[in-house]
């Protein structure tokens, strides 16, 4: 590739963002590297549009490194409850006490010292050090995934190493050493609103001209799907016990499989298995069948099950174990609790 050829890349595409760009994501305004790398974060397998209240919300509650660094761990999972992929959150909390423990309570600007961070990859280090301080360093998140595959025609799928690699090398070849955070908001803003997964909106795409996949009517197939494998579907009982004030028992998952350490309703494999628990939580009656329904995870489908153990009445016993606990509605609210659970209390 060409020194013009990379110059006329990056160009065509700041011409774009300076007429059809993104400019006032609540995350710009100050862009400072604690709201660029807390919305980086946010953006990691979702959309802007569902990101935004989530980011004013935690921004609001937590402004600074410090203050995030501060909270507890409950009231992190409750800001980020809905988001899903939960573990995001965690290393965004551990991240930041080590920024106060070994940074000065400021994420560094060495590449090495943030990647070295929990849950900052090359692509979020690179967008944090290109967006908050000036400072040339290419991202590869799965906007500008799409956008090169496309423009340069590469066959295979994004997330192989082989294909990330030639991927990588383009990303650095294509950015420049002037207005970088400008052109990093830009190639994301195109692969977020011109160049989308199923019909592109090639005819309004500022690197048409030279884009591959354009070109011989690719852009359907590319970039290439990963290869598909079947989705195994597993079955739960949700206990949803309910005192005569109306509090919900709920439990704390452990720090291993889905979910670890949200608060969450008691789970059984069945109907007879769900009323062993239930006794051994409470004293109750009777129980109603709730409406099921299923969540799909990236790995896995979830076919939930809920049971309605109404007028339940405490055990002693719960209160000396810290995993379990009588909530009320505002308790509840506080808490992190998985999306789905949160809907079904709702409904409720």
């Amino acid at each position: 590739m060409t020194a013009a050829t990379k110059n006329a890349f990056a160009t065509a595409l700041l011409a774009w963002f300076d007429r059809h760009g993104r400019h006032d994501l609540p995350w710009q305004h100050p862009r400072d590297a604690y709201r660029v790398w807390l919305s980086e974060v946010m953006l990691q397998q979702t959309q802007v549009t569902t990101v935004i209240p989530y980011f004013q919300r935690f921004i609001d509650k937590l402004p600074t490194l410090r203050a995030l660094a501060a909270a507890d761990e409950d009231t992190v999972l409750a800001l980020w409850s809905g988001l899903g992929y939960y573990r995001r959150a965690r290393f965004l909390h551990r991240a930041a006490q080590l920024c106060v423990e070994q940074h000065g309570g400021e994420l560094p600007r060495d590449v090495g010292a943030l990647t070295a961070l929990p849950g900052i990859g090359r692509s979020t280090a690179g967008a944090i050090l290109a967006q908050a301080h000036g400072l040339r360093f290419p991202i590869l998140d799965g906007n500008v995934k799409r956008v090169l595959t496309r423009y340069h025609g590469i066959h295979g799928h994004p997330g192989q190493s082989a294909v990330e690699k030639v991927l990588w090398q383009h990303a650095d070849e294509h950015t420049p050493t002037k207005r970088v955070a400008d052109y990093t908001q830009a190639i994301m803003d195109l692969g977020a609103t011109a160049c989308v997964r199923s019909r592109p909106l090639c005819d309004s795409c500022p690197l048409a001209g030279g884009c591959v996949a354009h070109r011989d009517g690719l852009t359907a197939q590319l970039p290439s799907a990963k290869p598909g494998k079947a989705i195994p579907t597993r079955a739960t009982v949700m206990l949803v016990l309910r005192d005569a004030n109306k509090r919900i028992l709920l439990e704390r998952r452990g720090p291993q499989g889905v979910w670890s350490g949200l608060w969450s309703l008691p789970e059984a494999s069945d109907h007879d298995d769900a009323w062993r628990a239930a006794q051994q939580l409470a004293r109750i009656d009777d129980a109603q069948a709730l409406t099921a329904f299923t969540h799909v995870f990236s790995h896995y489908r979830l076919q939930i099950e809920p049971l309605l153990f109404d007028d339940a009445t405490a055990h002693r016993a719960i209160a000396d174990n810290p995993s379990l606990r009588w909530c009320d509605t505002g308790e509840i609210a506080a808490l992190g609790l998985p999306a789905p659970v949160r809907s079904l209390l709702q409904s409720l």
